[in-house]
């Protein structure tokens, strides 16, 4: 599944894979939700995502245990 909301740059975050080339690293919010915390809460702290962002973190972390290799786009 080709991700169109998370990219990896190697000269930004030290190319851990982010959201939509914020500086939201995708584990930051896995983290947030393996805390509990609501995705109407995690919108409410980084105003600049989307709902769908966070959909597709949960689908690329699924991806993630399955795959060896991940499409991801370079920014």
């Amino acid at each position: 599944m080709p991700y169109k909301r998370i990219t990896v740059n190697p000269d930004q975050m030290s190319g851990e894979p982010c959201i939509r080339n914020l500086r939201i690293p995708v584990t930051s919010i896995l983290s947030m939700l393996a805390q509990e915390l609501s995705i109407d809460k995690i919108l409410e702290y980084y105003p600049d995502l989307e709902k769908e962002d966070i959909i597709e973190v949960l689908q690329f972390a699924a991806d993630a245990i399955n795959e060896k290799e991940l499409p991801l786009t370079q920014a």
